[in-house]
């Protein structure tokens, strides 16, 4: 099989869809790799590090896009490469498209099989492609918001773990999951009280047992919400719904009961955000202020640390890229349900029942998809 890489065009998105560790296995597997020059420079892999794995070095994105027949990205494709996709081409890449009606309507209107790594499943029900950016995107949470507390950056003027004589931060965070359970021992870890909200009881239970020293655990009702988010200095909204818009969490409304400089870092802004004040922002403009509470809102998180995010990520999706180029897609999902169930999108029809629902489109069956 074809495979290609193009480099990301999201902005300040180093990650790469392959290392050259990756495509030296298509390779010896007898696949085609074709890498878009100084795609994963900016992750630390130069251009002959994927030569010396036997790839071509396509000279920009047009022929990648043009020959490929797989085509491995990390980040959602942008408008101008939508535009490049056709049927009978394979895309591999995270998604997102809950939130997203106009990249869905591009993809099915293309054509393109879309298969996203947000909602490929395991054995248990989890999500181990999101996994790894969920790790760093929670363990970067913290870091970011503390930076986005300095005053200078528009926040209280709070220090995480303060000092002798002077009360560290106060954290929230919402959701006991991936993504929450990294964000807050980290945050722990910074020397702030941090306090985790989750409605699973068994989460709860879990969190408690392992992280008993490190952070208090409180059931998510709405008294014990809206208690703690008046008091906290630093709230990193953690919701997962696989697939599916994040869950709204807190409404503007919910702003004026919040201290003044709070700061807000929504780590599901891909889906969409938990806070009904979020928008997308970038690592070039990455904060902005919505009555007197800091919001942190940049949808490639894991990008900032470019090196970790792809090994982490290539880790995770190589058994799949390797699968899907040695079978085809179609052989590839039917061998594996839980790849099946990151099929999005095949032959201009929405095959992931979470994202019709929150776009109000019909959806057929994956196992539809297979026989089209």
């Amino acid at each position: 099989m074809r495979i290609g890489c193009p480099k990301e065009i999201k902005t300040r998105e180093y990650r790469v869809g392959l290392t050259p560790q990756a495509a030296r296995e298509a390779v010896a597997r007898g696949h085609a790799v074709m890498v878009e020059a100084g795609a994963g420079a900016g992750a630390g892999f130069p251009d002959d590090a994927y030569q010396a794995a036997g790839c071509e070095i396509a000279d920009g994105p047009e022929r990648v896009f043009a020959e490929a027949e797989l085509i491995v990205k990390v980040k959602e494709p942008q408008a101008e490469e939508r535009k490049r996709l056709s049927a009978g081409q394979v895309l591999f890449t995270y998604l997102h498209l809950a939130p997203d009606p106009a990249q869905t309507r591009d993809l099915l209107e293309s054509g393109v099989t879309a298969i996203a790594y947000e909602t490929v499943t395991d054995d248990a029900g989890r999500l181990p492609l999101l996994a790894p950016m969920s790790e760093v995107a929670g363990r970067l949470a913290p870091q970011m918001g503390a930076w986005a507390l300095q005053k200078a950056n528009g926040g209280r003027g709070v220090l995480m773990g303060g000092v002798p004589g002077v009360g560290p931060a106060e954290v929230v965070v919402l959701g006991g999951g991936v993504v929450g359970t990294n964000a807050a021992r980290v945050a722990a870890g910074m020397g702030a009280e941090v306090t985790v909200l989750d409605l699973s009881i068994d989460r709860l239970r879990y969190l408690d047992d392992v992280y008993r020293d490190l952070f208090r655990t409180r059931y998510a009702s709405q008294t014990a919400s809206a208690e703690l988010i008046r008091r906290a200095d630093m709230i990193v909204g953690a919701v997962l719904i696989p697939g599916a818009a994040a869950p709204r969490l807190i409404s503007r409304a919910d702003l004026a009961e919040l201290r003044p400089g709070a700061v807000l870092v929504d780590v599901a802004i891909d889906q969409g955000g938990c806070f009904e004040t979020s928008r997308p922002t970038t690592h070039d403009d990455p904060v902005y202020e919505v009555d007197g509470i800091v919001h942190y809102c940049v949808a490639n998180m894991p990008g900032a640390v470019p090196r970790t995010s792809t090994i982490a990520l290539g880790n995770a999706t190589l058994r799949h890229v390797l699968a899907i180029a040695d079978k085809g897609w179609a052989e590839a999902c039917r061998d594996d349900p839980n790849l099946l169930a990151g099929l999005n999108t095949h032959a201009g029809k929405l095959t992931n029942y979470a994202v019709g629902r929150a776009l109000g489109i019909d959806v057929i069956s994956p196992k539809l998809a297979l026989s089209m």
